[in-house]
């Protein structure tokens, strides 16, 4: 396996071709070694978290996924720093955008919001403070107040787009589609239990 030295990216389908090759070609039986750290310098959660045990694979799956989550924040974070904008505050921008022009109510915010312990109200009072979305009373509901982004908040989301890594530009590298729909179906599978 010596001319395997690291090379980026890897789908599990090139993999299983590379060590069918690597296996016919030396007549050896890697079937038992750690290959991603050979193909792809992969970093375990094992070792990015300095453990080097889990009680089994359901713990270092549920603690992979925190660390992952954790570290898509954190991504993000350092992306909007420059523009002074939390990630929540980006999230209510892009639920915003994504309602074309109709205005949402905070308690609509609330439900579509990633972090549910985020106080939308807070968040809408520091966007509105900069212009970035607008409150109007409801038309149907005069109890009601409605937001609705604002140019000045469609601007920002634009430049944005350019600095902040989407998902897919990232993922994308290293899962196909289809391995995508399997573990979105798989967490929404965790997600839904009763």
């Amino acid at each position: 396996m010596a001319n395997l030295v690291p090379f980026g990216p890897i789908r599990p389908s090139l993999f299983y071709s590379i060590f069918a090759k690597e296996r016919k070609n030396t007549k050896k039986d890697v079937g038992t070694l750690n290959v991603c750290t050979y193909i792809c310098s992969v970093k375990s959660i094992g070792e990015e978290i300095q453990q080097s045990e889990f009680s089994d694979a359901y713990q270092k799956l549920g603690i992979n996924i925190l660390f992952t989550a954790a570290w898509f924040g954190e991504r993000n974070r350092l992306a909007l720093r420059d523009y002074d904008i939390s990630l929540p505050q980006f999230n209510v921008l892009r639920i915003l955008r994504g309602q074309k022009g109709q205005p949402m109510s905070v308690a609509g915010l609330c439900e579509r919001m990633i972090d549910k312990s985020s106080n939308a109200s807070r968040i809408v009072d520091k966007l509105e403070a900069r212009k970035l979305v607008s409150r109007r009373v409801c038309d149907n509901d005069r109890r009601q107040v409605d937001v609705v982004i604002t140019d000045k908040g469609i601007s920002l989301l634009e430049e944005l787009n350019e600095k902040v890594p989407s998902f897919k530009t990232i993922m994308a590298k290293q899962l196909s589609s289809k391995d995508a729909e399997a573990l979105n179906f798989a967490l929404d599978q965790i997600r839904n239990q009763k």
